[in-house]
Order: structure tokens, then sequence, then C-alpha cells
């Protein structure tokens, strides 16, 4: 792992970890709903995000989904196959400065996102608690006990893509459940969003479609030691044709997607 900090200035950082990241009166008090709510709109409003990213927001609802799966400041927290980094961004000004980010890519993803999360990770005052990560999935080398939360966001049915040519070699998905199981604490947050693909459809469907059956990822979580704790519908969409792959100009952007909760048991 590298830390991309050591990028960045230090004094500006910290002067805009202040004024971006939340006033000392919204990242102290918890104590309510509508605090908790303010702190995590803050991180979406972060004037330093890409115009793209807030266009991404309206269909991804990241605020409604970061409160959802609990995310609060100081957790340690891993966006896996991060790409860009949407995501990695946001969590980073919701944890906050006692908090840290890892970013993880295989090299498939830092190929596909052209490495457009390092220009993020440069750019003083922007992620400042983030670390990148670059390691292939069946080999990520994660520290035990270590990560309060890890979100898989739009990626999971990639478990099941195979390219070697391009360098993607196949998963081993329980190895590579029982290694985020391993890194977690105990009763911590693995939360798993992604295109739904039709009830009864192959784990294939995540090559083909790039979508994967909800009963599929609920049953191998389960058999890897998680529990499902909670589910939304805020990312549902009920008239997407689930027969067509979630890059179809059709469905882009406005697929049906699953939103699960999962604990460490």
């Amino acid at each position: 792992m590298f830390n991309m900090n050591k990028l960045t200035g230090a004094a500006l950082g910290a002067s805009l970890f202040m004024g971006v990241w939340g006033a000392p009166a919204i990242a102290n008090d918890m104590s309510s709903a509508e605090s908790y709510q303010a702190l995590i709109q803050a991180a979406v409003d972060n004037p330093l995000r890409d115009d793209k990213d807030r266009e991404r927001d309206t269909g991804r609802k990241p605020a409604k989904i970061i409160e959802f799966m609990g995310i609060k400041p100081g957790m340690t927290v891993m966006e896996m196959l991060a790409g860009s980094g949407y995501y990695a961004e946001i969590l980073s000004h919701v944890v906050g400065e006692t908090g840290k980010v890892i970013a993880l890519n295989n090299k498939s993803y830092m190929a596909f996102t052209k490495d457009a999360i390092v220009t993020r990770l440069e750019q003083p005052g922007r992620m400042e608690n983030v670390d990148l990560k670059i390691a292939e999935i069946n080999e990520m080398d994660l520290k035990k006990d270590n990560l309060d939360a890890v979100f898989l966001v739009l990626s999971y049915h990639d478990f099941y893509f195979v390219d070697e040519e391009s360098g993607w070699p196949k998963v081993d998905v329980k190895r590579t459940l029982g290694q985020i199981h391993g890194a977690l604490k105990q009763g911590g947050t693995l939360a798993v969003i992604d295109h739904a693909a039709a009830a009864g459809s192959p784990r294939e469907t995540g090559s083909t479609l790039h979508r994967i059956d909800p009963a599929i990822v609920r049953t191998e979580l389960e058999a890897a030691g998680f529990e499902l704790v909670a589910t939304s519908d805020v990312l549902a969409n009920p008239q997407d044709d689930l027969s067509k792959p979630m890059y179809d100009k059709s469905v882009r952007g406005k697929t049906h997607r699953f939103v699960y909760r999962f604990v460490k048991k």
C-alpha cells in the first residue's frame, strides 16, 4: 500500500479538512439524526468534488446510502474495487480526521478508470485520510479485525467476470469473502449494492450482463459468516428490464439495484 497523503501540502490540507469536512459543531455533535444527516450532507456537498460525480448523485443517493449503512466519524472503512473513488471521497469526509478510508483497486480497475483516483488523491485537502491499495482480489493482504465497514458498490457481480487476457483472472469467491470477513471487526458492516439480475439467473450473468441475482449474494455471504440485517429499496427501479446489460443505453444509470447491509457475525 502507498499513502497518497504524502503528495499533499499538510498546512493547506489541515485548513480544508476543517472547512470542508464539517465544522467542529457538526463533527462533534452526533446526538441527533439531524446532526448526523447534516454531517453526511456536508460530505456530499464538498465543493472539491467533481461535477460528474454530482451528476451521479441523483441516481446513486450517496447520503441516504451512507446513513443507512451507519458510517460514523472515526471509523476505518474500505471501498473495495473503488474505481475512480466516488464513494471513497465522500466516506473520507464522513469518517473525518479521526477516521481512515482504504480505496482498494486491482490492476484492471486502475487501467479501466485511467488512474482517476490518483488525480483525486493528489489534490490538496480532498482525500487526506485515504490510502490507495492496489492488489488482486484473490490476494488482498488485509489486516485482520481492522475495518469497521467495507463498501462493495456495483462490483460484486465482477467476482464472476473472467478475462485473463486483460488481466482479470478467475476470482476465488469463497477465499475473497473470507478475506473480507477476516478484515472486518466483529459486528462490522459489509455494504453491498449491485445491479439486480432476474431471479434464478446464473452466476455467469455477472460476466455477461454485469448483473447478479440478489439471492446469490445473500446465500454466499451468509455461508461466509455474514448476517443480512437490513435492506433498502432506495435504489429500486421496477421499470428496469433485467435482461439488458447494465451498460445498455436504455438502462445505464437507471438499473434496479439492491441495497444490502450485512454484519460480520
